[in-house]
């Protein structure tokens, strides 16, 4: 079934949550931890869009295809330094986000990785990529579609 278009429906809402998309560009977290970050919550929110564009960006900005590949077996991979762990710690929790909370364990573990600014920073971020992941996959939108648009076709990649 067709969906609708959600950014020709409310082009303004949009171009605000792109804006503040953008602005995470400029925040501390480096790109290499964005781009593991946007990767992991769209691959735990079963986003096809979402993965095929972050792991074409990660490819882009230079990151190794066999670490994208370790992304969602970070845990037993020794492909990751303790700060992109932490990183990848705090995204699963806030996206699943369980019935209790955030644990005082997890957020401790990543307190002794990141500074507080780098933790508000980050969680933005994840805040960002878990409702990108939501519209793509509410409005199913189709991996690649948008490779053109955004110079995803850079990644060489098909």
């Amino acid at each position: 079934m067709q969906r609708i278009n959600y950014a020709q429906q409310s082009p303004e809402l949009l171009k605000k949550f792109a804006a503040f998309n953008l602005a995470l560009e400029e925040s501390t977290i480096e790109e290499s931890i964005r781009d593991l970050v946007t990767l992991r919550a769209s691959q735990l929110n079963g986003c096809g869009f979402c993965v095929d564009m972050h792991v074409k960006e990660a490819k882009i900005h230079g990151e190794r295809e066999l670490r994208l590949h370790h992304v969602a077996v970070w845990r037993e991979s020794t492909l990751f330094a303790p700060r992109e762990r932490a990183a990848l710690a705090w995204t699963e929790i806030v996206t699943k986000l369980p019935e209790q909370g955030v644990p005082d364990d997890i957020y401790e573990r990543v307190r002794g990785q990141l500074s507080e600014k780098e933790i508000s920073d980050l969680t933005f971020a994840i805040v960002a990529i878990n409702g990108w992941n939501r519209l793509s996959v509410a409005f199913r939108s189709v991996p690649g579609s948008a490779d053109a648009l955004y110079g995803l076709d850079k990644a060489g990649l098909k």
